[in-house]
């Protein structure tokens, strides 16, 4: 289980709190969704969850003990807004064991394999593969650390309506073995496989229920 208690971050420079008193509770194997517009805090707030920036005051838990920055960046795997301006690897291999060189075949392919893409070569460039597919890898470089806790950030921008789609769908699939943290300006379909969902803006985080934005969303959304 995932706390936040008062969570807030108040750099030095900043006239005002950029993350105020925020509260949280999100359980194992859970997809928890924020939303919030450009400018909000989601950023802010999930680079602290990965342990890149520490907060000012509040506590982050996880199973009732106390995390720091540190154990923030063991616990959790960040896949970061548009992940495929940051591979690096000339193959998949070599981008899946960046860091990690070590790493068996077996645990290379569970991760390609949790993922869908265990039909390609290992030799393949991640620059020459599509869009839902470079985000899918982007997703298995994080799960061959073996996090607790997956944190995404706008893990749909720019990709079309099918590969968004099919990458919900994952998502969904990933949640039966991993919990996961989102944050978007756009939920989608990502509504449709949310368990616990809130909106952010100025810094202040709301729960609000899914099924209800869900509605909303369908509402407004145009007529073919």
């Amino acid at each position: 289980m995932l706390y936040l208690k008062n969570l807030i971050y108040h750099p030095p420079a900043a006239p005002s709190a950029i993350l105020k008193a925020i509260n949280l509770e999100l359980g194992p194997q859970q997809l928890g969704l924020v939303i919030g517009p450009s400018g909000s805090g989601k950023s802010t707030f999930l680079e602290i969850m990965a342990g890149l920036a520490e907060k000012t005051a509040g506590g982050i838990f996880w199973r009732d003990q106390e995390l720091t920055p540190d154990h923030l960046q063991q616990l959790g795997g960040l896949v970061f807004q548009f992940p495929e301006r940051h591979f690096c690897g000339g193959t998949i291999l070599e981008e899946l064991r960046l860091g990690h060189p070590e790493l068996g075949s077996g645990r290379v392919n569970e991760a390609l394999n949790e993922v869908g893409l265990s039909h390609l070569s290992l030799h393949t460039s991640p620059q020459s593969l599509s869009g839902g597919q470079q985000r899918r890898l982007a997703l298995a470089v994080q799960l061959i650390r073996q996090p607790h806790l997956l944190l995404l950030d706008e893990p749909t921008a720019g990709l079309d309506w099918s590969m968004r789609r099919q990458l919900v769908n994952l998502l969904a699939k990933l949640k039966s073995h991993w919990t996961l943290l989102v944050v978007t300006h756009d939920a989608g379909e990502l509504l449709k496989i949310a368990d616990r969902c809130w909106t952010i803006n100025h810094g202040e985080l709301q729960p609000v229920d899914p099924k209800t934005l869900a509605t909303t969303d369908a509402q407004e959304q145009p007529v073919a």
